[in-house]
């Protein structure tokens, strides 16, 4: 298949994982997964910390972050109006934003993107929600594979005990009660979490996601974590003498999200040139 043919075949529905860019960025993706609770945020984290500590140029994007989109989730969340469907579209949406603006802009200058939560989280709780699995792998075709996928696994009663020990109170859509599972909002969580769980056993085998025990201490955690990163950052973007921020907009990149440059207001001369 010609390059060209590849670009066709993609636009016309091509199922996720089979983007004709995949593995043909400077840069590397790096991502994590896992169940509420998993401790994933704090890995990826500490793992900024310490490819920022050797100069490397990163840059961290997470799930349902995307200015654009934001307000119009919020809004469907506080009157608990989003189905599962159209709360599937929205978060694609969301998606959609940050790899155009953040992701793709930061892998073509060779920085190393980080983040926290990729399609998997999509692909696990649509699922869970009853959207349809082969639907949901085509919707998000656009989205190019990362460089190591990294699967925080965490038996289902750890994860609670983390949550209720660090929560005030469960959201509905994050209990999952939008499901009708249970009116106990607990109840409903659990129930919600299983699923996802057999969403993301199933899914390690299918996208071949890198599998670490979660429950093991989080310096033990870290130290896995970095020797799986490091093969992978040999080439990677390098500050140089600059900082991380400097070496960003060098690059045409800018802060801990990237936002697209400012655009000049043209002078009058400019305007009459036209």
């Amino acid at each position: 298949m010609t390059t060209l043919q590849a670009h066709l075949a993609y636009k016309m529905g091509e199922r996720y994982g089979k983007h004709p860019d995949d593995g043909h960025y400077p840069g590397k993706l790096i991502i994590v997964e896992g169940i509420d609770g998993s401790g994933k945020s704090t890995q990826i984290d500490l793992l900024q910390k310490w490819l920022n500590s050797r100069n490397l140029v990163t840059v961290f994007t997470e799930w349902n972050s995307s200015p654009i989109v934001r307000r119009t989730t919020k809004r469907g969340k506080v009157e608990e109006m989003l189905t599962p469907m159209s709360f599937s579209l929205v978060h694609a949406a969301d998606f959609a934003n940050r790899v155009h603006a953040q992701i793709l802009p930061a892998l073509r200058a060779g920085a190393v993107v980080l983040a926290d939560r990729y399609v998997y989280t999509a692909f696990a709780r649509d699922s869970a929600r009853g959207v349809d699995r082969d639907w949901l792998r085509r919707i998000y075709s656009f989205a190019v594979q990362p460089s190591l996928a990294l699967y925080f696994r965490t038996p289902l009663d750890v994860s609670i005990q983390r949550i209720n020990s660090g929560r005030e109170e469960l959201g509905y859509y994050e209990s999952g009660q939008d499901m009708g599972f249970s009116n106990d909002r607990e109840e409903s969580f659990r129930i919600f979490q299983g699923r996802l769980l057999d969403e993301y056993d199933a899914m390690t085998e299918e996208f071949g996601m890198t599998v670490i025990d979660a429950t093991q201490p989080i310096a033990v955690q870290q130290q896995l974590v970095r020797q799986y990163v490091d093969p992978l950052i040999n080439g990677a973007m390098s500050g140089g003498n600059q900082s991380v921020p400097e070496a960003l907009g060098q690059a045409g990149l800018s802060g801990r999200y990237i936002t697209p440059p400012m655009r000049r207001r043209p002078t009058e001369t400019e305007v009459s040139d036209l």
